[in-house]
Order: C-alpha cells, then structure tokens, then sequence
C-alpha cells in the first residue's frame, strides 16, 4: 500500500485520449483466444523511472507525438470490447488510449524510490478496470508524472485480456524507439488474431485445467470482487545475493525463476493455515514460449504457457532443490486444456482466474523492461505487477537494474492478503535472510 505521504503528493492530474494517425478501417476485429478470455479479470501495471538527464527538454507534447503512429501499428490496442452472439471480442474503432498527465512535486525519483517496499506504486500507473460500460472502456492507460527533480515516471496499465506482459513491454519500447526516430516495422505479424470465429476442439472430459479457479459471474464489469483484498510486496536482490541463495539453495542447475520459486512455494507452506496455500502440492508456472524475449514484431497476444506442477510429498518438508527441479522439469503446459474448456462453455466461456488460482509463479526473467531508453539512458528502476490475483497469491519474477560492468539481479514481487504477506517476509528473512 503507497502510504498516506506519498497518496497525497502525486496531483495536476489531467487526462486526454489519443488516437491512430490513420483510420483503421472496416474488418479488423480483434478475436479473442480462450487464453484471452481465461485473462480478462486481470490487470498489468508497469511503472518505468527516469533520472533528469533522460527526460531533459521534453514536454508532454513530446511524449504523446509518437502515440500516434504507435496506435497506428498497435491498431487493436485503441479498440473497444463488443459482444458477437455472447462472445467478446475487440472492435478495431479508433477509440484511443487514455493519456494521464500527472505531478509528484514535494518528491524526487530517488525519494520515491526510497519508500518501503510495500509500496506499490498505484499512483504512478492509472487504476484501471474494464465495465461496467465495456464498450466504451479504454483497453490501456499511459500516465507520465513529474517529479521536483526533473525525473519522471511511465505508468502502464494494460488489461491483460489484450495481451500477456511481455507484449506490455514491447509496445512501451517500440513507442520509445518512435520518440527518439528509430526505424519500426511498417506492420506487425497478426498470428490467426483476426479470425472472427472461436477456435473449434474436440471435446476431451478426461482432464480439466487445474490453474484456473472459477469466480462468481462479473458480467460487463470486469473485476473479480469475492477474495480478499491483496497487497504488494518487492524484494530486490542483487547478483551477489542471488548467488549466495543459489549456493544455499544447493541447486545450481537449474534457473535462478526455478530456484526463487521453489523458496517461495517451500515459504508458504510452512506459514500453516495461516496461508490460503498451506498444504498444497500444485501450483502454477507461466512462462514466455517464444523463442524471442521481445515481442516487438508481433501483435497483443497472450502468447505465455500457463501449466501446472505437482508434487507428491509435502513442500514445506521438502528440500529446495527438489522443488526446484519438479519446476524446471516436470511442468505441464495447460494453455490447449484453457483454450478447450473456455470453448466448451461457449460464448464468452466462463469467468475465472489464473493469477491465484494456485500458488503462480510467473517468469519474466527475459522481459525487455531496462530496454526502454529515453535518450539513450536506460530506467533507474523498472517494476512490473499484476491486479486481480487470487487469494492463494502470485509471484513475479523480473529483472533488476543492472550497475555498469556488472550482472543485473531479480526483483520478485508477491502478492498476497496482508497476513500472509507478513508471515512470508518473516519467514524469508529468518531462513534466508531476504528482506
């Protein structure tokens, strides 16, 4: 939670649309996966920080100017969701992003940057919530707020029905490489996104996706309102520190996500029942299966696996290198089982979550998010989440920044209820010291 101080020192704000350069034109509606739709209650927000020296000159001109040929190329993210006998899909009208114009001026980037690490920086990326109008909801904000010093931060709220953060992030680089006149694609490749009619499956009974948990109905508007409320909490490891996990941990052949992951999945266990994911032995992996970190060249997609791992001893009696390694290889992508049952429903499928339906662990390890240059000048800090997590929590793992000449380390957001949050910042700090 942003503390009372810092609630009242972001002000001015002013909010404006922009539009593609040029009209879309008639059928280019967006269809929606089943993936898609499996996503709809959830929510991406990413927040980019810049020094003085980054931003020096620019004005809110400046920055907007390139959204217009941005929206252009990204012509589905200025659309609006519609209903075609019951199923959504994203209407191509031009309707434009929200631009948020905002001020921060008793603070510096530094200063902010300084809060306690709860602090999750709802100020700095617009609350965004698709419905109840949906057909007039914008899919996407940007907010750029001023600080005293000359810094500013880039706020991206990104409705993950459009696509996963990996597309979040290339969308957020290719409008930087338009501020600053580099050459981007004339168009992106569209992989099957436009075809105006669901996908057909045969119908398979015998197994049903584990990683999504159904919630009660939400109609237009798209919230999912009956867990309790969550809260954010980052830890910020360096290079050093990891290695010192790592060695800890005794499982250095696997990925630093598997080994971070498997500290926390052993964590939560034991907090008892204190934890929604006390006893469990499944949880939840998303991972990015393009072969290319970027998403630069392509369309809004949710193109991450979500799969599941089981275990069949309990996980807080577990040794870390065990669970590691059940992550790094016994994982079990379940995007095609998501895909066949929100098609069996029919319609618009069915509503559910996926972030919290278990335990999630989600591996953005690869993410470009320190490839968003402003004048050449990577973000002091880049941090990304996600909203609408289930109560059982979710887990994210990024890149840090990384100091010249030296390996870059994670950050790892958790999102969890309150009272599990504190239990596990016990918990990691008495066995592993990570504060």
């Amino acid at each position: 939670m942003v503390s009372a101080t810092s609630r009242a020192a972001v002000t001015g704000t002013r909010l404006s649309s922009v539009v593609p350069a040029s009209v879309t034109g008639e059928n280019k509606d967006r269809h929606l996966t089943g993936l898609d739709l499996a996503m709809k209650l959830h929510y991406i927000r990413a927040v980019y920080f810049f020094d003085s020296k980054a931003v020096e000159g620019l004005t809110i001109y400046d920055l907007k100017k390139p959204m217009f040929p941005l929206l252009r190329l990204y012509y589905p993210v200025s659309g609006r969701i519609r209903r075609r006998d019951g199923r959504p899909f994203i209407k191509c009208n031009d309707g434009g992003v929200r631009i948020v114009e905002a001020h921060c001026p008793d603070w510096t980037v530094e200063e902010w940057l300084r809060l306690p690490a709860t602090a999750d920086d709802d100020l700095l990326a617009f609350d965004q919530v698709l419905g109840p109008d949906l057909g007039f909801s914008p899919l996407v904000y940007v907010q750029f707020t001023w600080f005293n010093c000359g810094g500013l931060s880039v706020g991206l709220s990104w409705a993950h029905v459009l696509g996963d953060p990996f597309s979040a992030s290339a969308f957020l680089n290719t409008w930087a490489h338009l501020l600053h006149g580099h050459a981007t694609p004339d168009s992106l490749h569209q992989p099957g996104l436009l075809d105006p009619s669901p996908p057909r499956f045969r119908p398979n009974n015998k197994k049903k996706p584990s990683s999504l948990k159904l919630v009660d109905p939400v109609g237009d508007s798209w919230r999912a309102t009956s867990f309790a409320k969550t809260r954010t909490h980052t830890f910020r490891l360096t290079a050093q520190q990891l290695n010192d996990v790592i060695s800890r941990a005794a499982a250095a052949k696997v990925s630093r996500f598997d080994v971070l992951s498997a500290i926390l999945w052993k964590s939560m266990a034991k907090l008892g029942e204190d934890s929604a994911a006390a006893g469990l032995r499944t949880v939840t992996v998303c991972w990015n299966k393009s072969p290319a970190a970027g998403r630069e060249r392509e369309a809004p997609s949710n193109e991450m696996a979500v799969g599941t791992v089981g275990a069949d001893f309990e996980a807080a009696k577990s040794e870390v290198f065990e669970l590691a390694e059940l992550i790094a290889e016994k994982k079990e992508d379940e995007s095609e089982l998501i895909e066949e049952a929100m098609a069996a429903e029919g319609g618009g499928g069915f509503d559910c979550v996926v972030y919290g339906a278990n335990l999630t662990f989600v591996n953005l390890g690869k993410a470009k998010i320190y490839e968003l240059e402003m004048k050449g000048r990577k973000p002091i800090f880049a941090n990304c989440t996600i909203r609408g997590v289930g109560e059982v929590g979710t887990v994210l793992v990024l890149p840090g920044p990384a100091e010249e000449g030296e390996e870059s380390g994670k950050v790892v957001n958790v999102i969890l209820p309150a009272k599990q949050l504190a239990g596990l910042r016990d918990e990691l700090r008495k066995s592993w010291g990570i504060v």
